[in-house]
């Protein structure tokens, strides 16, 4: 069974699916990348928790940045944020994000 949370007519913030969790990308507010960062993460936080999962059960994460100068920035409040022993396979590119102020995307699988 197929459940989807928060749903609207182009997309679903969580989809759960087999006891696995697809959240939709995350961008965060702020002036700054790690601002931007901190927001992403605490809004995936919440949907998470949402879904029933948390950080802990985070399989994998694809990271998106404007820029990859912002890399060790955004890796300091990644760094900060990721339970010790709990880091997920992830992957960290660099894209041209939905709008021009946007620093980072967060896209997040994790196990129920």
């Amino acid at each position: 069974m197929i459940e989807r949370l928060e749903t609207s007519a182009r997309m679903s913030k969580i989809v759960k699916h087999n006891g696995v969790v697809y959240l939709c990308g995350q961008v965060g507010s702020g002036a700054t990348v790690t601002e931007q960062t901190q927001d992403c993460l605490s809004r995936v936080d919440a949907l998470l928790k949402q879904a029933g999962s948390s950080r802990e059960n985070i399989l994998q994460a694809i990271v998106w940045l404007a820029d990859m100068k912002d890399f060790d920035e955004m890796n300091a409040v990644w760094d900060a944020w990721v339970p010790e022993g709990h880091a997920p396979a992830r992957a960290c590119g660099e894209a041209r994000l939905a709008r021009e102020e946007l620093k980072v995307e967060i896209i997040v699988t994790a196990a129920v």
